[in-house]
């Protein structure tokens, strides 16, 4: 059976399922919901739209095939729902964000266009381009202003994974999944700086002033040099591009290193890794050593430079994220609700609180009070004492644990990962490839020598666990 599909029909069913998809709030009242994010996003209070893959399915026409064909190629569909969205989104009711460079030239491209319309009506009559002021190679007509649809964006698309779709490991991320949207949980171990990464270029050619805009898709362009503007080929004046870096648009980039966790690693295997690619609103979400759901789309990049002769026809792999997620935060970002502080408040109030907490640890293994007790401190941890004279006396303390074989010392130190909110438990097999402190490694985006952080490092603020140290 030939499966057919039609990305503007979908987009339609986009645009009709933006338009019309209601859910009721905690009030029990019936809302517009997308209608509502996106006049969020029009008023500029807001730079993220979050599409769920759940209200597509359940709202949307043809919803469960439409719901299959996004996540199969999500990358594709991503431009189609960007689409869909440019053509709902409702005009700002309040302004709250301020006027940036794209919004003073777009202003002054239109006073500049509504002069010339004016001046030269007979020419934009027939079709011809006055003095090079017409249209960026979208095509449109004299007269009307044209401008690739991701410089005029404000903002970025968030998908959101059906309810009950389950982490893919790591390790069984495969090329079969190449385009798809998958979600796949590790901890970080290296993160780059952010720096800008243009999508869109904007020249201004010297000769005539016409306006030329490249839309940039890969990680390398070659800049145009030459203006295709009907003035200049008339005139035959071969004017020059020059390009306007505030007329072009950047965002930001960051790269990540996402390593399975050490419990995922079979035996005798190391950790595998994959690198992340983060944009826009997406980056700077995590810091290294925090544990993270990352929802992005896989994505094959060939070699680049030298790498590319050697590799022929192989290509590298990467995760392009739509959506950060921390699972694992410290103790200073835990949230405590109500019915735990009631938990507490009774525990404390009785006498033998100190006992009843040390027994909780790995109950399963029976005795070592002194040991499950001396645990406990380990993760409650003490206060820190600073000096009058700035000296800092740390309230944390450190365990060494001494004994024969199968004394349970590993099963103690595999329940504290568990109970602490930020750990790190590292064997003989590794829990990072650089090892115990740190590594000096190559930055594959720019050449740069860079330090990436070992198991005492990511553990920074939390437990590091080293069994057979």
């Amino acid at each position: 059976m030939v499966l057919t599909q039609s990305y503007a029909e979908d987009q339609e069913r986009l645009r009709a399922f933006l338009r019309d998809f209601e859910e009721e709030d905690y009030d029990g009242e019936v809302k517009r919901k997308y209608v509502e994010r996106l006049q969020v996003v029009a008023n500029r209070a807001s730079r993220t739209v979050e599409v769920e893959l759940e209200d597509i399915a359940n709202g949307a026409d043809d919803g469960e095939a439409l719901c299959e064909r996004i996540s199969s190629n999500a990358r594709r569909y991503m431009e189609v729902i960007a689409s869909a969205i440019d053509a709902v989104l409702p005009p700002a009711t309040e302004y709250v964000g301020s006027d940036d460079a794209h919004d003073v030239m777009y202003n002054l491209r239109e006073e500049r266009m509504r002069q010339e319309r004016s001046s030269r009506q007979p020419e934009a009559e027939d079709g011809s381009e006055p003095g090079g002021a017409g249209v960026a190679e979208g095509g449109a007509k004299e007269g009307e202003l044209s401008f690739p649809p991701e410089l005029l964006r404000r903002y970025q698309i968030r998908l959101v994974p059906r309810d009950g779709v389950k982490v893919v490991p790591l390790r069984l991320v495969l090329s079969a999944q190449i385009g798809r949207l998958v979600s796949v949980k590790g901890i970080v171990t290296r993160v780059t700086a952010v720096r800008p990464q243009l999508k869109v270029a904007t020249y201004t050619c010297e000769a005539c002033g016409h306006e030329v805009h490249e839309e940039v898709t890969a990680r390398t362009f070659k800049p145009l040099d030459q203006c295709p503007s009907r003035s200049c080929k008339e005139n035959r004046t071969n004017g020059k591009l020059r390009m306007q870096t505030r007329g072009s648009k950047f965002v930001p980039f960051q790269e990540l290193r996402l390593q399975e966790e050490a419990d995922q690693v079979p035996g005798g295997h190391i950790p595998r890794a994959i690198t992340v690619h983060a944009y826009g609103e997406v980056s700077r979400a995590c810091s290294a050593g925090d544990i993270v759901t990352v929802t992005g789309i896989f994505l094959p990049t060939p070699y680049e430079g030298r790498n590319q002769q050697r590799a022929g026809l192989l290509a590298d792999t990467y995760l392009e994220a739509v959506a950060i997620d921390k699972t694992l935060k410290g103790n200073a970002d835990a949230e405590i609700d109500h019915s735990l502080q009631e938990k507490v408040a009774e525990l404390n109030a009785e006498a033998d609180v100190y006992e009843r907490l040390s027994q909780s640890i790995a109950p399963e293994i029976f005795a070592h009070e002194d040991v499950k007790k001396a645990l406990l401190l380990l993760l409650v941890g003490g206060v820190t004492n600073v000096m009058e004279d700035g000296m800092r006396i740390r309230g944390d303390i450190n365990i060494c644990l001494m004994g024969d074989p199968g004394v349970a010392k590993s099963q103690l130190l595999k329940h504290v990962k568990q109970i602490a909110p930020r750990c790190v438990y590292t064997t003989g097999k590794g829990s990072s490839g650089v090892g115990l402190t740190a590594a000096v490694t190559r930055d594959q985006t720019t050449g740069e020598f860079v330090l990436e952080g070992g198991a005492l490092v990511l553990a920074d603020m939390g437990i590091c666990c080293i069994d057979e140290f």
